[in-house]
């Protein structure tokens, strides 16, 4: 069950990178090379930086995947942009798995709470990040306007907390991940942005 949920989110986040590649005229192999940065790069990092085989190498599913998305992508990408809120919805819940799922690894690899909550937001938007510079763009993560890294921090967190506590498994999994879903929902429904600096107007 675990690696399908992982397996879903994969493919969402694959599907924002090979849309990303669409709009900054790439070729399909450039599409595909965003697509799997976007997807597994996060996943990647906090691996290497537990100095674990990441799980992308594990089974082929998690590189196969990236793959067909970037060829939905390729052929239907105007049917894929007028459906993209539906999109936007399952990248909320890949962002909300993810944190969650992340940080818990990297605590049951004897991380502190600080720590496995950091990992859990590389895990979620490391790949987003890795994403943006490949195509030539400053990160979202460094102008969050949209609140997306901070819901992946409040589930992370709340992840650490409930780890500490001793409740493990997939409730309390799914409870960090639920929190992050809805906050990242919220900021989309009702546009809540992050404040700039004291002074500064937005464009």
């Amino acid at each position: 069950m675990n690696q399908l949920l992982d397996l879903v989110g994969i493919f969402v986040f694959a599907l924002s990178g090979a849309l990303v590649g669409v709009r900054r005229r790439l070729d399909v192999v450039g599409m595909a090379v965003l697509a799997e940065m976007t997807a597994l790069g996060g996943g990647i990092v906090r691996d290497l930086i537990l100095n674990v085989r990441p799980a992308a190498f594990s089974s082929t599913g998690y590189v196969l995947v990236p793959i067909a998305a970037t060829a939905i992508v390729f052929f239907w990408h105007p049917h894929v942009q007028r459906v993209m809120p539906a999109v936007d919805v399952l990248d909320a819940a890949g962002l909300g798995l993810f944190c969650a799922v992340g940080t818990e690894k990297a605590m049951n690899f004897g991380l502190s709470p600080l720590h496995g909550a950091l990992l859990g937001v590389t895990t979620a938007v490391g790949g987003g990040i890795l994403r943006d510079i490949l195509a030539g763009q400053i990160p979202n993560l460094l102008y969050d306007r949209q609140l997306y890294a901070v819901p992946a921090m409040l589930g992370s967190a709340v992840m650490a907390v409930l780890y500490t506590l001793d409740l493990h498994g997939w409730p309390a999994t799914l409870a960090a991940a639920v929190l992050a879903f809805g906050l990242r929902i919220a900021a989309m429904r009702l546009r809540l942005r992050a404040p700039l600096a004291r002074g500064v107007t937005s464009e």
